[in-house]
């Protein structure tokens, strides 16, 4: 049994205390963060040469995938003006008696849940011509419609001169003629302000000429078409308000379930009487050139983390063999693999981090400047930013994995001996 002594002898000492002397002391994140950095800080040169080499890296992806989305958005959208969501629906010919589509076949198409927009023209079988003295059997080609107000945007047809129709001149004879009928017609332009214009003859009215289009790529029958407003139509030329051709526009994705319903929609009683187009050929090459855009950003952003990721790791390794000296000597003063491991993993993801924040705003800008050169729509892929942020510590975590691992298995006596 052991005795407290007096004088010099000690205290025997605790076993629970000697434990706690034993265990390995933790390092603060900030006392971590600090000597992460100290070499950033010490080897500056080296340091910027790594990041810049992981913003290169970054930033390519970032360009690789922005520009091509720029790109396949303007090209999205001229595909989408030549109607990839747009069906046209009308009665079936060479009926006899003539097939008719039902007044309320347009009210009827809007019920259906896809349906974002429609339309209609009717076919007065009027003909139109220059003034009472010409030939009252020349309707130079020209077809007369009744066109309802909603048209324009659903075609994509835009005026060139004058005015559309409104809910004011749609009850009254005024006119807008698509551009071949204001070149046949002899009209070049219409007074601005709404003023009076120049009068062309349907039947035996006078109309007023209020709005030229110009040309639609998409339908040039309207080109070649004279637009009267529905209720004129009705009062002034005796239509009796069933439509010729519905436009249809519905959620791209939707188009061939719309069209599959349209026939009975339309006209329930007789559906086989009902002809609709099918989705335009602009479609398919829509839906294929997304695919292959997608794919080519995948691609593209994988090469780009790869080889920013090499860069750090390489940088990492080169700096550990470098440190020798310095990693024996905070062994023999104390400190444990954990702490040399997370000092140089730390250092890993600072530097890949610095130059993912410096790749990303890089990449940003010269993706913005290309499109906005192009005169493309400018698009970042939200997906390239997040990875150009999060996918640089990523990077920084597995590129400095074996570098720390190898830092923190150099021997205290091996690394000294490098001194």
């Amino acid at each position: 049994m052991n005795t407290p002594t007096t004088g010099g002898t000690p205290h025997r000492a605790h076993p629970g205390t000697a434990r706690e002397a034993a265990r390995p002391v933790r390092l603060a994140v900030t006392d971590l963060l600090g000597l992460g950095l100290l070499g950033i800080r010490t080897r500056r040169t080296r340091a910027a040469l790594s990041a810049l080499g992981i913003a290169i890296g970054i930033a390519t992806m970032i360009v690789v995938t922005g520009i091509p989305a720029s790109s396949q958005a303007q090209l999205m959208r001229e595909l989408s003006a030549l109607g990839t969501n747009m069906l046209e629906v009308r009665a079936l010919p060479d009926q006899d008696p003539p097939a008719l589509l039902p007044t309320e076949s347009t009210a009827m198409v809007r019920r259906v849940g896809p349906v974002t927009s429609v339309s209609a023209v009717a076919n007065t079988h009027l003909l139109v011509r220059r003034s009472d003295r010409t030939d009252p059997d020349d309707g130079s080609g020209l077809t007369v419609l009744a066109s309802q107000l909603d048209l324009l945007p659903i075609i994509n047809a835009r005026v060139q001169h004058g005015s559309w129709l409104t809910p004011a001149t749609a009850r009254f004879p005024t006119v807008v003629l698509g551009a071949v009928a204001a070149v046949r017609l002899g009209v070049r332009d219409v007074p601005a302000g709404g003023g009076p214009g120049q009068q062309v003859m349907i039947g035996d009215r006078w109309f007023t000429v209020v709005g030229i289009l110009a040309a639609v790529p998409l339908l040039p029958d309207i080109d070649r078409s004279v637009l009267v407003g529905w209720p004129a139509a009705q009062s002034e030329l005796g239509f009796d308000g069933h439509p010729t051709v519905l436009y249809v526009r519905s959620l791209e994705p939707a188009v061939e379930q719309v069209r599959a319903v349209l026939p009975e929609t339309v006209n329930p009683q007789s559906p086989a009487d009902v002809l609709v187009s099918r989705p335009s050929d602009a479609l398919a090459a829509k839906r294929a050139t997304e695919n292959a855009f997608s794919s080519l950003f995948l691609a593209l952003a994988a090469v780009a983390l790869l080889v920013g990721g090499i860069g750090v790791a390489n940088t990492m390794v080169i700096s550990v063999l470098e440190r020798r000296a310095e990693i024996g000597l905070r062994r023999a003063l104390g400190a444990h693999r954990g702490q040399i491991r997370g000092q140089f993993l730390t250092e890993s993801v600072a530097l890949a981090s610095l130059g993912g924040i410096v790749g990303t705003l890089l990449g940003l800008a010269v993706t913005a400047g290309y499109a906005a050169y192009h005169q493309w729509p400018v698009v970042i892929p939200l997906a390239s930013t997040l990875a150009g942020l999060g996918g640089a510590a990523v990077v920084g975590v597995v590129a400095g994995v074996y570098p720390s691992m190898r830092a923190a298995a150099l021997p205290p006596t091996e690394a000294l001996a490098s001194i």
